[in-house]
């Protein structure tokens, strides 16, 4: 299997588990201070689903995501509701963990907290001011970045041109404008903690490198992150763990597109964004994860409501093709497929996995996925006969459950023709809503809701689901 390393600039392949069994894999998680949004989760999904092909195919993953729950945003929402820091971190991981489960991901196997981690941070601190790639300066300590001489392959940035950008704040005791800081000296209201320098916190890079290493060694197999983090996150990471042990941090680096909103960057700042646990429940955990992996993890990503509906339908139309198959295949289970289905069905299973080893790519995988389910019709039409379709759909829920999709068991759904009749009596009741006939409008939205479809009228459209 190969992967597209940022580092490199190109693909890396992966050993065989013959080979390296077990894989170390660390995903930089959320910081609490609110809800995650909907961007946020392409990470969570995409590298979730990594995390699952790879143990499918034989690995043994030792997952880690963290939670960093000492950080600038944590302090000023905790200043804004007249909270603390703790009560904010603590609230905002039990929802964060809440979504996660949502989104359909898997439970890291380790899913350490940056507070717990602070006593090791002084002392990968101490190490670096040791060795002279730090340096205090009254309670704070920074990173000189200039005494690592490798900073800036991983984004391909240039010292100097980097400087040429650059300033030093008033308030800041830096030597060099593209310095970072390691300690943070403490301020009237924020968490402390002692250290030889003073008491005060940690920053933000410091905490990710320290509960990589502590989980999963000097050098992990795979580092994975939004690619807003290539710099200066993981750049500085790289810069201060590659500083104390003189070893690669890590083999591989991933990072996924950003998530766009009609071709700008999702986020809170921004106000474009939209919170995770509100898109999920309008269209559901599945085409939430369809959504993002029917386009490749590092490629951007354009959000709309009609982009999430369209994967809901594609999503359904699966559903209804395994439901109908299953059920037409009852006290015929060991019914063989014919030798020209069986011979198309093996080829598609291996385009299936070539796809996916082939930098993880899901929209091929996908597209194998609804080819099998489009042979399954395409017999049933030509042959009139249902009853082999259970193998068919079998394979469909094999290989599709390492992605996170279509494990469920359901009835038979709404046709497609059906689907387009209700989203014409959408139409019609937006019309009539447009014109100021509510009464009308209303009628065909209470006539649905009696057959069990409800309407929700969004900022972006009115969307359907079934009850």
């Amino acid at each position: 299997m190969r992967l597209w390393s940022t580092l490199e600039r190109g693909p890396v392949e992966i050993p065989p588990p013959g080979e390296k069994k077990t894989v170390g894999m660390y995903v930089c998680g959320p910081t609490v201070y609110d809800y995650i949004h909907i961007g946020n989760a392409r990470p969570l999904i995409v590298f979730d689903a990594l995390r699952r092909y790879l143990e499918s195919r034989g690995y043994e993953i030792v997952y880690v995501v963290n939670i960093t729950d000492i950080d600038d945003k944590i302090i000023n929402r905790a200043a804004e509701e007249g909270s603390s820091p703790e009560e904010i971190a603590e609230r905002f991981t039990r929802e964060y963990l809440e979504d996660l489960g949502a989104l359909g991901a898997k439970p890291p196997t380790y899913q350490p907290r940056a507070r717990a981690y602070v006593d090791k941070m002084i002392e990968l601190i101490g190490e670096l001011v040791a060795k002279g790639n730090a340096y205090v300066a009254d309670g704070d300590v920074y990173f000189a970045v200039r005494s690592f001489p490798g900073y800036g392959k991983l984004s391909g940035k240039d010292l100097d041109d980097l400087r040429a950008g650059s300033r030093v704040e008033p308030e800041e005791k830096k030597r060099d404008p593209l310095d970072f800081a390691l300690w943070k000296a403490a301020k009237p209201g924020e968490p402390r903690w002692p250290s030889p320098w003073g008491p005060g916190r940690p920053g933000w890079h410091t905490e990710c490198v320290v509960m990589a290493r502590e989980l999963l060694g000097e050098t992990l197999d795979i580092h994975a992150g939004g690619s807003d983090l290539v710099f200066p996150h993981h750049e500085n990471e790289i810069a201060q763990a590659e500083a104390v042990s003189g070893k690669p941090f890590a083999r591989i680096w991933l990072h996924n597109g950003m998530l766009t909103v009609r071709g700008e960057k999702m986020a809170k700042s921004l106000g474009n964004f939209a919170y995770a646990r509100d898109v999920v429940r309008l269209f559901g955990t599945e085409a939430v994860r369809y959504f993002y992996l029917s386009r490749h993890w590092r490629k951007p990503l354009d959000f709309s409501p009609e982009a999430l509906e369209e994967a809901r339908k594609a999503v359904e139309g699966v559903y209804r093709f395994l439901a109908e198959a299953e059920l037409a295949a009852e006290g015929n289970e060991n019914a063989a497929l014919p030798e020209k289905l069986a011979g198309e069905l093996k080829l598609r299973e291996e385009k299936f996995h070539e796809e996916l080893e082939d930098d993880f790519n899901t929209p091929g995988a996908l597209a194998a996925l609804q080819g099998m389910v489009n042979a399954g019709k395409r017999f049933a039409a030509e042959e009139g006969d249902r009853r082999a379709l259970r193998a068919i759909a079998g394979k469909v829920r094999e290989l599709a459950a390492p992605l996170g999709l279509f494990q469920e068991e359901r009835a038979p759904s709404l046709s497609g023709k059906t689907e387009e009749l209700i989203g014409l009596l959408v139409e019609l009741r937006n019309g009539l809503r447009r014109e100021g006939n509510f009464q009308l409008a209303d009628r065909i939205r209470e006539k649905l809701s009696a057959l069990g479809i409800e309407l929700k009228d969004t900022p972006h459209g009115t969307i359907w689901t079934l009850k």
